[in-house]
């Protein structure tokens, strides 16, 4: 770990490389870079105030990794799951027009506040994705839909070494690499153990399930769902 620099000063600088990045993609797929993006000022402008709020220290954090970033969540605002009405409420900053709130966003928010607060919980995990930039896809009407990169075997094929490279860059926040918890206990946890296995970035990894699960197809069980997230982030079981 580089004592010299904080975690919030090298996941911002995480994202200015990503700022440069270009992937190639199958025709019909685009990527959505919010640090390079139309919006990117705005981004630059939400990002610093949300990292240096949390995470201006130098104390290792355990990852949680989504797959990517939702067109309309994290590809606008450039920080993990949080939706924009509440970094706005939470920065100061004025995200108007881009407050879209996402129901994973909410069941988050609810696991963190239970957790014990932002506070307490950006003090021990830093929310990032497997793959941290957005993917869209052109669908049969011609509209631009969420694609996740596990989605399509050529989309993977070509991301595959952008998604380890930037996986391994991830840990250099000073990371806590004895436990992962992966967001999307299906096809996001398959690809992160497989890459796992390879590359042992991670003493083990703890699968969840997908907010998007729970809220729209298990809302009945939404609170089974929260204890189970939360008896996992707080190591109960160990």
């Amino acid at each position: 770990m580089n004592g010299r620099t904080t975690v919030a000063h090298r996941i911002l600088q995480f994202n200015e490389e990503l700022a440069g990045t270009t992937l190639e993609l199958p025709p019909g797929f685009t990527v959505i870079n919010p640090f390079s993006g139309p919006q990117q000022e705005r981004v630059c402008e939400v990002t610093t105030a949300f990292y240096h709020k949390y995470y201006d220290d130098h104390e290792p954090r355990r990852l949680v990794l989504g797959s990517s970033p939702a067109r309309r969540g994290t590809a606008v605002t450039g920080v993990p799951f949080e939706d924009a009405k509440l970094l706005e409420s939470e920065t100061g900053v004025d995200v108007d027009g881009y407050a879209v709130s996402r129901p994973s966003a909410g069941f988050l928010h609810d696991v963190i506040r239970r957790y014990g607060g932002r506070d307490r919980f950006y003090a021990d995990f830093v929310m990032s994705f497997v793959c941290p930039l957005g993917l869209v896809r052109t669908n049969p009407k011609g509209n631009e839909v969420n694609c996740n990169y596990y989605e399509n075997k050529k989309l993977l094929e070509l991301l595959r070494s952008f998604l380890v490279d930037t996986l391994e860059r991830q840990l250099a926040f000073g990371t806590d690499t004895s436990v992962c918890y992966c967001i999307g206990s299906g096809e996001n946890f398959k690809f992160l153990s497989k890459v796992n296995e390879g590359q042992r970035f991670f003493q083990r990894i703890v699968p969840l399930e997908h907010p998007r699960f729970i809220t729209q197809y298990n809302r009945e069980r939404e609170e089974e769902f929260a204890e189970k997230y939360l008896s996992a982030l707080r190591g109960e079981g160990d």
